[in-house]
């Protein structure tokens, strides 16, 4: 099918359903792509055509998304008789006989389910490397980081494999690759999407699932069929109004934002993502809206603490279960080395920090909304990023230099993690590309709740200044 990087998921939802192309036509045009694509880069965990075939030939759901080939991110989502490996070694035979509740609402969408991308270990750094599958390169520059923890994702779609990809976010990392490739990613409100069935939440709440995307509208619409309440959730996001879709309809009232461009950590741009800014910023005064320089005095070292405890008191109690589930206790072998320092360290966190953590989290999440109402503001604008997209290895799990490590993961983008922390909405738009041709998407965040403002104003930024036309250096369409 020559036409098929024409298109983005609806639109070929839309040839399926006047028939002018079939599921399985398209289903040969991803694969073709994929194989491409892995060999480039090795951006796929595993690749089940014959499973997805197989879906095809039984009938798919007549949902919105029929025949679209679709690829879940290696990490968390359960689909029945496919690997699931998290990145990890130690989960290098794992295969779930059960379909998660967000693989069964992309089911239900009509979507046809064929591979899964690559993650780093239970997605615990901004790149995509593994010891388990090795290094996920950037289409726009193979030396470089296509992001992470969604980076399979991010490259699959950015390299026009498929024109949207299962990602999850627990401190950016649906923002991060879609910043690093020229993609569109929202990160929903705590609580908007699925985690099931055997857990409802992921780091305390921190980490959500959603999708990278070539088109604002594809995001949208699949978010309306999958968020909603599972069996057990503890909270719910506000139910939206309508639909996030028909966000899109209308450009949004003239609104007023927060430019915050010192992170709680305290960093700042570099001359990249500063420039990114400043054409973001008068894009937004040419389109209505009002930009004002304020920030929310956010406790950064509260925060920071409180995500490396989080993490791994998560951790220990992961590689725990899964050591008795294979009958022995794991070491430092069966895992990243920075992994291991988290389990390490989460074996032995007193109780009361985990308490301070949450509390960190909250405190954090009253101070921004108190930020917004007080001055009014609508939403909040950084660079996704604050540099362009790493080389590969400096963010890796397996660093030479632990301290060397620690400094470039915490400043590569440090304002990312907050909205995870606090529960709220952001999104990363693709807006700036550097000289040398890189992407470094800039990032609007809102109070809980309120992902069809966001989606307003990504469709009004994409009717403006349109991004699906640039193609990377590796396209396989």
């Amino acid at each position: 099918m020559n036409e098929y990087d024409q298109y983005d998921a609806l639109g070929l939802a839309q040839l399926v359903r006047t028939k002018q192309v079939t599921p399985s036509e398209l289903l040969s045009a991803a694969m073709q792509r994929a194989e491409k694509a892995q060999a480039e880069l090795n951006c796929f965990s595993a690749l089940f055509p014959e499973m997805a075939q197989e879906a095809i030939d039984d009938g798919l759901p007549d949902g919105p998304f029929k025949g679209v080939p679709f690829a879940v991110k290696d990490l968390g989502v359960a689909i029945k008789g496919a690997p699931l490996t998290n990145g990890s070694k130690a989960f290098k035979d794992n295969r779930p006989d059960y379909d998660g509740v967000l693989a069964t609402r992309y089911r239900e969408a009509g979507l046809s389910l064929f591979g899964q991308t690559t993650t780093p270990e239970f997605g615990l750094t901004t790149t995509t490397e593994s010891q388990l599958f090795g290094q996920t390169r950037n289409p726009w520059d193979t030396s470089r980081t296509s992001g992470g923890s969604s980076g399979g994702a991010s490259a699959s779609v950015a390299a026009g494999v498929i024109p949207v990809a299962h990602a999850s976010d627990g401190g950016g990392s649906i923002r991060i690759p879609a910043a690093c490739t020229g993609l569109f990613g929202m990160k929903p409100s705590r609580g908007r999407t699925p985690t099931g069935p055997l857990t409802t939440e992921g780091w305390n709440g921190q980490s959500v699932n959603h999708v990278v995307s070539r088109s604002v509208r594809d995001s949208a619409a699949l978010l309306d069929l999958t968020h909603g309440p599972e069996t057990g959730s503890r909270y719910v996001a506000p139910p939206p109004e309508a639909s996030f879709l028909s966000a899109l309809d209308n450009d949004p009232r003239p609104l007023k934002i927060a430019l915050w461009t010192t992170a709680p950590n305290g960093t700042q741009p570099d001359a990249d993502a500063q420039a990114g800014i400043d054409a973001t910023r008068k894009l937004l005064e040419d389109l209505g809206h009002t930009v004002v320089e304020a920030g929310p005095q956010i406790d950064g070292e509260a925060l920071g603490k409180g995500i490396m405890m989080t993490i791994s008191a998560a951790m220990a109690m992961i590689m725990e279960i899964r050591g008795e589930m294979l009958g022995r206790k794991l070491d430092p072998d069966d895992m990243e080395p920075v992994t291991a320092r988290f389990v390490e360290f989460g074996n032995t966190i007193p109780m009361a920090e985990l308490m301070k953590a949450n509390q960190a989290s909250i405190t954090a999440g009253i101070v921004f909304d108190h930020f917004m109402d007080v001055g009014g503001f609508d939403l909040t604008l950084s660079p996704t990023l604050s540099r362009k997209p790493e080389k590969l290895g400096v963010l890796s799990l397996n660093p030479t230099d632990f301290d060397a490590y620690g400094e470039a993961v915490t400043t590569f983008a440090p304002w990312c993690a907050v909205f995870n922390q606090i529960g709220s909405p952001a999104m990363s738009v693709p807006l700036h590309w550097t000289d040398d041709n890189l992407p470094l998407g800039m990032m609007f965040g809102a109070k809980c709740g309120q992902e069809r403002l966001l989606y307003a104003l990504a469709g009004q930024l994409e009717r403006a200044a349109p991004w699906t036309h640039r193609r990377p250096p590796v396209w396989v369409g």
